[in-house]
């Protein structure tokens, strides 16, 4: 009998979702791993996104998806949104 471990696939593409926020989030928040200050004092960077506690694709997902006081009116476009999940979430620190 062949047994197959079941592998969840990965949405989004990491190098592109880097690539997106460089040009779309840097200039209020830090999009760069090695980097550990944003621009704007109260925007954190995207290592930290990743490193809160519970933090999960399907988080972020709702997170981009509504408004917030303290950032402005921002969409990003539904074939991009994959991939800055994917960026940010390949962040992480280990567990």
């Amino acid at each position: 009998m062949l047994l197959r471990r079941a592998v969840a696939q990965e949405l989004g593409n990491p190098k592109a979702g880097l690539e997106f926020a460089k040009r779309a989030c840097a200039e209020c928040h830090e999009v760069e791993a090695a980097e550990t200050f944003s621009p704007h004092p109260d925007a954190p960077t995207f290592r930290q996104v990743a490193g809160t506690p519970g933090m999960t694709a399907r988080a972020l997902a709702v997170w981009l998806q509504t408004s917030h006081p303290t950032m402005p009116d921002f969409i990003i476009p539904p074939g991009d949104t994959d991939n800055v999940i994917a960026y940010i979430m390949s962040l992480r620190p280990p567990q």
